[in-house]
């Protein structure tokens, strides 16, 4: 995925000033490169997890959270793609240790997603951002804003099916949208373009 389809004309000038400023004496890119590194690692892990995740729920009878399951690991590839194309345009490449997922009752795994969306929603990518910000990296403020947004989302969709866990049992998984952009996940798409990227919302994935 190209950087160019994530932004609009009013992007490109301040590029070039990234460019500069991103490499200059003095300015923590290091720091941003580091910490895109770490946010890199964490969105490629989350997809590794949130598919096994996914096949767990499918041998419990959890249909629909398997397909939330399936559709949040779709948004990680997402923010791990728009994460690597910052880390490239930083001039390293990007790296991911991808461990083996801890997989348990599907019940504790709900309650393990949600305290990893809520830390990154809340800590992590706050601080990512700030830091970001302090050398100046636009992409890399803006990629890791979408993902922020999106892991929102993702804490209150797990809360839901959580809530509703007993009662989901058996039922068919109605399935869920992802923007191919942002990883913005919906379970209904009653909008015109994404609430988060404002993509159209004719490009939506649907996962089931």
């Amino acid at each position: 995925m190209k950087w160019t389809s994530l932004v609009h004309g009013a992007w490109l000038a301040p590029v070039a000033f990234v460019a500069i400023v991103a490499f200059a004496p003095g300015v923590r890119a290091a720091t941003t490169i580091e910490n895109m590194q770490a946010a890199f690692n964490g969105e490629s892990n989350a997809n590794a997890r949130y598919a096994a995740f996914a096949r767990q729920a499918d041998k419990e009878g959890y249909s629909d959270v398997a397909s939330l399951f399936r559709a949040a690991a779709r948004a990680e590839q997402v923010h791990a793609s728009n994460h690597a194309e910052v880390i490239r345009q930083l001039g390293t490449e990007p790296k991911a240790t991808i461990e083996t997922p801890d997989v348990k009752s599907t019940r504790e795994n709900l309650q393990a997603a949600i305290k990893g969306e809520s830390y990154e929603r809340d800590i992590m990518y706050p601080e990512f951002i700030k830091q970001a910000k302090a050398d100046a990296n636009l992409k890399a403020v803006r990629s890791l804003n979408l993902a922020k947004s999106a892991e929102g989302e993702h804490a209150r969709l797990y809360q839901a099916a959580l809530t509703g866990l007993e009662s989901s049992k058996g039922a068919t998984a109605g399935g869920y949208y992802v923007c191919p952009v942002c990883g913005f996940t919906t379970r209904v798409a009653d909008f015109s373009k994404c609430p988060s990227c404002f993509t159209a919302k004719e490009k939506f994935e649907k996962v089931a």
